[in-house]
């Protein structure tokens, strides 16, 4: 007779089930629990750069780059054109004032200027042929002056004989009548004679006058010419450094063309091109320093050109006090623009941090230093070392300035020491 086997309700299988289902909730549950907190990045606090928040004098500067130029610069722009015949001295010579630099040919300018001498010397001749007729002219009417004057004292001598001859009734009356006119009529003409020679005197030195101011204007336009013709000489305005120089020998220069420059030697000053971003903080009396031969100097901003040309534009400083020994034009400053005073800030140092957070937040390391935390903080002005802090920190406060690039949204560090 068969038996009923009862079944069991907890076999192994079974068991083996439930088991598993319990250790898949536990562990869902720890994964729950453990992630509900912030996320943590365990990091070697040897890879990490920890600085210290610190409270003490902040400048607002920028780094900039400063060309070393000449202080005062001659440009050479050619007066008049010609074809360079001859160059004296080469690009980077040193030139004494009217030193000749180079020489031109111009034709027209020189035929020119042999019309304009002939035309003068002509002028000169034909002034000098006037100037001998009227001398002429004069010593004829001094001549006819001194005739009758001759004339007149005779006519008198007998005027007065006769008058006397007369009284005495030694002489008729139609005789002495005949003195009298004679006496008259002479009389009347020195007077006129006189007004014909202050006349001709007044006239004589107007022509000369006339004669003398065409010959000024003449000799005052061959004088201009002569200079055209010397310009084609061009020389050196001023004791300099000659560079720039561009006029090669058979070259066609224009009217004004800039053939080169002159720069005086001995005076310098430093030209930077700030960003454009800083134009509206950047005026004359700013000043800057650098560093050479292991001395510190300033220069202060005398000129600003406010015409921005790819997005920077250009300033100029010069040296306050002592010009540093061996510098030389063309050569590059490493100079630290000031935009502030000196003032009492809180500061963190310069880091790889700010790439990945903008000055936004930082981590903080923990008192016992073995966390750093996230903490969100304001940032204001820099210089090439320090930002300035305005808020989330304060002196004494330790935090990470190396970079975050590979720490994505952690929210928190632990720090492991070897």
């Amino acid at each position: 007779m068969d038996r009923v086997i009862e079944k069991k309700f907890w076999n192994k299988k079974k068991i083996l089930t439930i088991a598993g289902i319990v250790a898949l909730a536990a562990l869902i549950t720890a994964s729950i629990v453990f992630t509900a907190g912030p996320s943590k990045l365990s990091v070697e606090a040897d890879r990490i750069e920890v600085r210290d928040v610190i409270k003490g004098s902040f400048q607002e500067t920028i780094p900039e780059n400063g060309i070393v130029l000449p202080k005062t610069t001659i440009y050479l722009d050619a007066l008049e054109g010609g074809r360079v015949e001859q160059r004296f001295v080469e690009d980077g010579a040193i030139m004494k004032k009217d030193e000749p630099i180079l020489r031109l040919s111009n034709t027209n300018l020189e035929l020119q200027l042999v019309t304009q001498q002939t035309s003068v010397y002509n002028l000169i001749t034909q002034m000098q042929i006037s100037k001998n007729a009227a001398q002429q002219n004069t010593v004829s009417k001094l001549n006819q002056m001194a005739d009758v004057r001759s004339l007149l004292n005779e006519a008198e001598r007998v005027y007065n004989l006769d008058k006397k001859l007369l009284a005495q009734k030694a002489i008729g009356y139609q005789e002495y009548k005949s003195a009298e006119n004679n006496y008259n009529y002479l009389k009347s003409k020195e007077v006129l004679q006189q007004q014909i020679l202050e006349q001709d005197s007044v006239s004589t030195q107007q022509q000369l006058k006339q004669a003398l101011q065409s010959s000024e204007g003449s000799k005052n336009a061959l004088n201009i010419m002569q200079r055209k013709v010397g310009d084609l000489i061009v020389r050196a305005p001023v004791d300099g450094q000659l560079t720039s120089l561009v006029a090669e020998v058979g070259q066609n220069i224009n009217p004004g063309q800039r053939i080169g420059q002159v720069d005086v030697l001995g005076a310098f000053k430093v030209q930077a091109d700030p960003d454009e971003h800083y134009i509206n903080r950047i005026y004359t009396g700013l000043k800057a320093k650098f560093d050479f031969n292991d001395s510190t100097y300033e220069l202060v901003i005398k000129k600003v050109y406010t015409q921005v040309t790819n997005g920077r534009f250009l300033v100029d400083m010069e040296f306050i006090g002592k010009v540093p020994k061996g510098i030389r034009r063309g050569q590059t400053l490493q100079i630290l623009l000031a935009l502030s005073d000196e003032r009492q800030a809180v500061m963190i140092p310069k880091g790889g941090f700010y790439q990945q957070t903008g000055g936004n937040w930082i981590f903080k390391v923990s008192a016992d230093g073995k966390k750093a935390y996230k903490v969100n903080i304001q940032l204001g002005n820099q210089n090439q070392d320090y930002y300035e802090v305005l808020s989330g920190l304060q002196p004494g406060d330790k935090v990470i300035t190396s970079s975050y690039e590979t720490y994505g949204t952690i929210q928190e560090l632990v720090l492991k020491k070897q």
